[in-house]
């Protein structure tokens, strides 16, 4: 086709025609919303390099967990900021830890809102690793079984799926056999199957508390430039039981989520990390972008490479968007 037999002019520039061959869609309902819920009360402190994003104490998260559900957004994911942190991350699977006791509340005050939890050991101990430190580096396989158990705690106190995000080798498949051992086989996995050792997650670390008190984590989280074991992780996920598999960060890697859009039939998930969030909220602030576009560009952007389901911390506002009609790409 060429021109002037052909002018994609013609469907441009009529806007009615624009909307009804438009390829890719964005629901409300693609949409995860991440929560940081900490020990005590009256706490609602606003995350400096994160504008509109709390750590809340129980009673705050409800709150807002009430607005995000009566927006529209299904599901929130939940992080723990705890009271006492320890060596082993003790809290992580504490019966009456954070984030079980965040879940009851949720789960008695909305539940109609699904409870995703994150699953992993960083929030939880004051090295700040994903694991046992082992030599000066995270154990693996001990790591597994805290995990496991982390996972059945979140569970049994009422979560509605478990997400875990350290990036131990066998994690999911420890997960599935526990879940499945305790009578719990219906409740799904996501798994953060592609997390790259990132510099995006800046933010979060300050808003989790998380950051590493020696080293780093490029021993278990993924090299960015690699591409091919991307899809060795994703593999070795679904074998081992995983329901959803998830890409993070998102921006700098759409095109991982796209290779495993294509190589697996599992619904995908992206999260837009904390860093990519400050980055638009920034420019926004200082007048250097149209914050809104910007924002509604990104979201489709997600769901063009292949994405089903997105962790963004724009949830709200992309919510208010479009349920305004503001839809804006």
């Amino acid at each position: 086709m060429f021109y002037p037999t052909f002018r994609a002019r013609r469907i441009r520039g009529n806007e009615t025609f624009r909307r009804m061959v438009k390829e890719t869609t964005l629901s409300v309902t693609d949409l995860i919303y991440p929560m940081f819920s900490a020990f005590g009360k009256g706490i609602k402190k606003e995350i400096g390099s994160m504008p509109g994003i709390y750590q809340q104490s129980i009673e705050n998260v409800l709150e807002e967990a009430q607005e995000v559900f009566e927006l529209g957004v299904p599901a929130v994911i939940l992080f723990g900021i705890p009271e006492v942190k320890d060596a082993i991350g003790s809290d992580a699977y504490a019966e009456h830890g954070i984030i079980q006791e965040t879940i009851r509340a949720l789960k008695k005050e909305i539940p109609g809102l699904a409870v995703i939890t994150d699953v992993c050991m960083c929030e939880y101990t004051d090295h700040g690793h994903c694991g046992i430190i082992k030599d000066g580096d995270v154990d693996n396989d001990a790591t597994l079984e805290l995990l496991a158990r982390e996972s059945l705690s979140h569970v049994q106190a009422g979560a509605d799926m478990v997400a875990p995000s350290d990036m131990m080798d066998g994690r999911v498949a420890a997960i599935r056999e526990t879940l499945d051992n305790n009578g719990f086989s219906k409740i799904p996995i996501m798994s953060y199957a592609a997390k790259y050792a990132s510099g995006y997650y800046g933010p979060f670390r300050e808003a989790a508390e998380s950051t590493p008190q020696f080293g780093d984590r490029r021993s278990y989280q993924m090299d960015p430039a690699n591409r091919l074991e991307a899809v060795r992780e994703a593999r070795m996920d679904v074998e081992e039981g995983a329901d959803i598999l998830m890409v993070k960060p998102g921006l700098p890697y759409l095109d991982i989520l796209r290779e495993l859009r294509e190589e697996f039939d599992l619904p995908m998930a992206v999260y837009n990390v904390s860093g990519e969030y400050s980055m638009i909220k920034a420019a926004g602030l200082k007048g250097w972008i149209d914050e809104d576009r910007v924002v509604m560009e990104t979201m489709i952007s997600f769901k063009r490479a292949g994405a089903d389901l997105i962790l963004t911390y724009h949830a709200k506002d992309v919510a208010r968007m479009l349920k305004a009609g503001n839809v804006i790409y």
